[in-house]
């Protein structure tokens, strides 16, 4: 049986859930998305991906700011949906809202609850050194991600994961999830779990200010971080006043008495950078203006560029 469901989402890892909905059985008939917002060089307002995917494909789309108007409450009470599904929408969902279809809103959160709760728990996981993260299908609540689990996924994390790369892999895992969970709410197979509180963690949201690399932090937790980091916000450092971002790092089995920052050593490899505790290898940097390079190949344009002993800085 088809059933009648109202989306709610906004960036591309949302549009992929949506696009699957639409080629699934079910009806889609409404999809809300966070007003549209100034965005590139012209910084002209621009829709959602979750809103242009909606129109491509004629279904109706509503944009409230919140949901503190009684008005949108009813407005979308009377698309008389059988479960709101709800991906990464950006606005937390008030109890009329909550109760509004049949069976309820269900969340697509991207990590093994209770584990991440939050706005970032792709990068946070990568940050934190998990092993295994996945996608949770849960029945929203009023509590920010606390609501009881229906179903879940798993995919291990690598050390050649980054933020973007673990993005782009649950983003492709969760559809899949998201309709074998709507099948189960058909049937009323479902076995809701109750989380665990004492295990929540906050993921907090991701800020351009903590990507300045702090070389008093260990060489393991600052190659979590620029892992994490990378696509957004990026980690960089700062080498007088260039600006480096930092695409790929690692932390080398060495111990140096030189202080945090200082370069230890310049090989093919990359630069080999003294922390507080061990040694972070930058294999690959982006220069202000310059596509990302291999350290190596930046070496071979502009030997005088880097030099041991030189310092990157921790501070603006």
């Amino acid at each position: 049986m088809a059933l009648r469901i109202i989306f709610a989402g906004t960036p591309d890892f949302a549009a992929l859930h949506l696009s699957a909905l639409i080629d699934s059985e079910h009806e889609v008939v409404a999809v809300y998305s966070q007003p549209d917002r100034p965005a590139g060089r012209g910084k002209k307002c621009q829709p959602s991906p979750v809103k242009q995917v909606a129109l491509e494909n004629e279904v109706p789309v509503y944009q409230p700011l919140n949901f503190k108007d009684s008005a949108d409450v009813d407005v979308l009470r009377e698309l008389n949906a059988d479960v709101m599904v709800v991906v990464a929408y950006g606005l937390l969902l008030p109890k009329d809202v909550l109760e509004a279809p049949k069976y309820g809103c269900l969340n697509v959160h991207a990590s093994l609850l209770p584990r991440w709760r939050g706005a970032a728990p792709i990068q946070r996981c990568i940050e934190a050194g998990d092993l295994v993260t996945g996608i949770t299908i849960m029945q929203m609540d009023i509590g920010l991600d606390t609501g009881d689990m229906l179903s879940k996924v798993t995919t291990g994390i690598t050390l050649d994961d980054t933020g973007g790369v673990l993005h782009d892999r649950l983003a492709a895992m969760g559809p899949s999830a998201l309709l074998a969970t709507l099948s189960d709410v058909e049937s009323g197979s479902l076995t809701p779990e109750v989380q665990n509180d004492a295990l929540a963690c906050y993921a907090h949201k991701l800020s351009k200010q903590e990507a300045l690399i702090n070389w008093d932090d260990s060489a393991d937790v600052l190659a979590k971080r620029i892992r994490a980091f990378n696509p957004f916000p990026m980690a960089y450092t700062l080498l007088g006043d260039e600006r480096i971002r930092v695409h790929a790092a690692e932390a080398l089995d060495k111990t140096t008495q030189l202080a945090p920052g200082t370069i230890a050593n310049v090989t093919p490899a990359g630069l080999e950078v003294a922390c507080n505790e061990g040694v972070l290898l930058l294999s690959k940097v982006q220069l202000a203006g310059k596509k990302p390079m291999m350290v190596a190949d930046i070496i071979n344009g502009q030997p005088k560029l880097f030099q041991p002993l030189y310092v990157l800085a921790s501070e603006l």
